[in-house]
């Protein structure tokens, strides 16, 4: 093996021991392992500024603005006291419908889109009923990979494998992977009520405070919240549309995001930018760069043909293969790189004899896609929720996302693998 290899093996194993350990801010780590990937000579800079997905980063700053801003109206607030009170303020019902809620929007929208949008909302009802909103907050990143797993939109894995392959339309995404998504979805939500159960108490003093009060009383600013709403509308208009308008969803975002600061004035410039989760973006910065270093020195792919050779071309045993390895990977590197390396890979099984690749195709969007709740790094939607929460006081570590998550994350791959077996293997 190469010393350029052996160095890019080195530093994330390094970057990732620090990270599971805590001992210094992720942050810092990642950026650090990024500078020593170009220090050694892994990478230049120019193919390190290569690897990072502006896309992703582009994405989170346009929205991050926009809800920044949008959060001065109180909307938030009032959806925390309107929604609240439709089922009673029940905290255990106040879960599993903001769960719904993000699991159905995550379908049709990015998911860091959709927990930018739900994160507050949460935060906001927790506050007021005095319960821990880490429950809520780590089932809500459960619920937006998951519901970006059921279509092509849904997660940036399925965008990449509907784009290189013309036969698998929106519409075959939805008719192959929502029933399994619902399935998946409706467990998690189960267990996560019975291993946090304990959790949701709240006083009726609370609940009658709750109930009592005013949603219209919430809405602080009505005028930017219009301006807001009309930013909004056109940014999500803009998401449902990209793939037929061909620009990427960052652009949009950052339209939308530029656009609602054009008419509401420059006051909210500085302070929404302030409020933008910089720790995060310079995170993911960090984490692309020395993904790319495990790609450029061909280690990714070398795993990946390795895990192929051990097939021997079985059908079956190739599709559970990709499965199970695309879930293991996805959970402690971005899934992004991974499925660029195993679209060729999936295509020149064809030429190996496997006439069907339809199985491979789902096993690999099932794998990466859900195999992201696996740990706090497996997903950007994962990092977001955990900055959002961290600014407001509520800390989740590596660690105990990991408790939860990765056999959470194990229990999806198992009800996959059955579906994947019934459906397309018997």
């Amino acid at each position: 093996m190469e010393s350029s290899a052996l160095i890019a093996i080195a530093v994330f194993l390094i970057t990732y021991a620090f990270i599971i350990s805590e001992k210094i801010h992720r942050t810092i780590i990642s950026m650090i392992g990024a500078v020593a990937l170009i220090a050694f000579g892994v990478l230049d800079q120019e193919s390190a500024l290569h690897h990072i997905d502006f896309n992703t980063i582009g994405l989170l700053i346009g929205m991050m603005i926009i809800v920044g801003i949008t959060a001065e109206t109180g909307v938030f607030e009032y959806i925390a006291v309107w929604g609240s009170q439709k089922v009673k303020a029940q905290p255990l019902k106040i879960l599993i419908v903001l769960n719904l809620f993000t699991a159905v929007a995550s379908a049709f929208l990015d998911n860091v889109t959709t927990v930018l949008l739900v994160v507050p909302v949460t935060l906001s009802i927790t506050k007021q009923l005095r319960v821990n909103p880490i429950p809520f907050l780590i089932s809500e990143i459960f619920s937006s990979n998951i519901g970006g797993t059921s279509t092509m939109i849904g997660d940036p894995p399925n965008i990449m494998i509907g784009s290189a392959v013309s036969d698998l339309t929106f519409l075959a995404f939805i008719d192959n992977l929502a029933i399994v998504s619902t399935i998946i979805l409706i467990v998690t939500i189960a267990i996560f009520t019975f291993i946090y159960r304990h959790e949701f108490k709240t006083s009726d003093e609370l609940k009658n405070v709750l109930m009592q009060k005013k949603a219209s009383e919430e809405i602080l600013d009505p005028i930017l919240l219009r301006k807001s709403l009309f930013a909004i509308f056109v940014t999500i208009s803009g998401f449902f549309a990209h793939q037929f308008i061909h620009i990427e969803t960052a652009t949009i975002a950052l339209f939308g995001a530029f656009l609602l600061l054009l008419i509401t004035g420059e006051k909210y410039l500085e302070k929404s930018l302030e409020k933008a989760e910089w720790t995060t973006l310079f995170f993911f910065i960090g984490l692309f760069v020395i993904v790319g270093g495990l790609v450029d020195t061909g280690l990714i792919a070398l795993v990946a043909k390795k895990a192929m050779s051990l097939t021997g071309g079985d059908l079956n045993t190739t599709t559970l293969l990709i499965l199970w390895m695309s879930a293991i990977v996805s959970a402690f590197v971005d899934n992004i790189p991974f499925v660029a390396t195993m679209i060729p890979l999936v295509k020149e099984m064809g030429n190996l004899g496997i006439t069907n690749l339809e199985p491979l195709w789902w096993s690999l969007s099932l794998g990466a896609c859900l195999g992201g709740n696996g740990t706090l790094i497996g997903a950007s939607a994962n990092l977001v929720v955990a900055g959002i929460a961290a600014r407001e006081g509520h800390r989740i570590s590596f660690m105990q996302f990991l408790k939860i998550g990765f056999p959470l994350m194990l229990v999806s791959i198992v009800i996959s693998t059955v579906y994947v077996y019934v459906r397309y293997l018997m």
